[in-house]
């Protein structure tokens, strides 16, 4: 088991549920799932650029990724139905885990001029997105063997009905938010 998961389950639950003055522990907000995802609009063109992202994201996450395809033609972008378009990954259980850990000692740290993520990126519903403008970040990337700088997207999804619930969640995890300037 993770360590983070093991904190998790340890003492993040039981302060969470103080915190937010819920009475039952299966009321306190969990973490579902991570989903990453990269946009690939430059594979119409170069069809090799599908296998070659697709080699760094499972390299990123330790999952083959699912190949996302166009719903409907798009003529302006010389789009057809059907055609590879992104990539995306769905992190669940230990993998979750383990990849928030490293997001959250490895990842982040390495991001030059970094002050904290964004707290603005939270919808409604309890889900957390934020991105990457570059690969590279990773230490599971080489970076001599680069082609193209591309980014991806992180959507951390959790069962929080707030941001105020998810954000407090996500801190109690190690997530490192920019501060707010007083």
């Amino acid at each position: 088991m993770a360590k983070l998961q093991q904190k998790y389950k340890d003492t993040i639950l039981k302060d969470l549920q103080k915190e937010l003055k819920l009475k039952n522990i299966f009321a306190v907000p969990r973490l579902q799932k991570i989903v990453l995802n990269t946009g690939l609009g430059e594979a119409l063109g170069n069809k090799k650029v599908i296998d070659i992202m697709s080699d760094q994201l499972s390299a990123i996450s330790g999952q083959k990724p699912a190949k996302t395809v166009a719903s409907r033609a798009i003529a302006t972008f010389k789009l057809q139905k059907g055609d590879t378009i992104g990539l995306k990954v769905t992190l669940r259980g230990k993998r979750m885990f383990d990849f928030l850990e490293k997001l959250i000692n490895i990842v982040l740290p390495r991001i030059r001029d970094f002050r904290g993520v964004d707290d603005k990126s939270f919808d409604g519903r309890g889900n957390f997105t934020f991105g990457f403008s570059e690969q590279i970040v990773f230490p599971e990337i080489e970076y001599s063997k680069i082609d193209k700088i591309r980014g991806l997207e992180v959507t951390i999804v959790t069962t929080g009905s707030s941001k105020e619930q998810t954000k407090k969640l996500l801190e109690k995890l190690g997530v490192p938010f920019k501060k707010m300037k007083s």
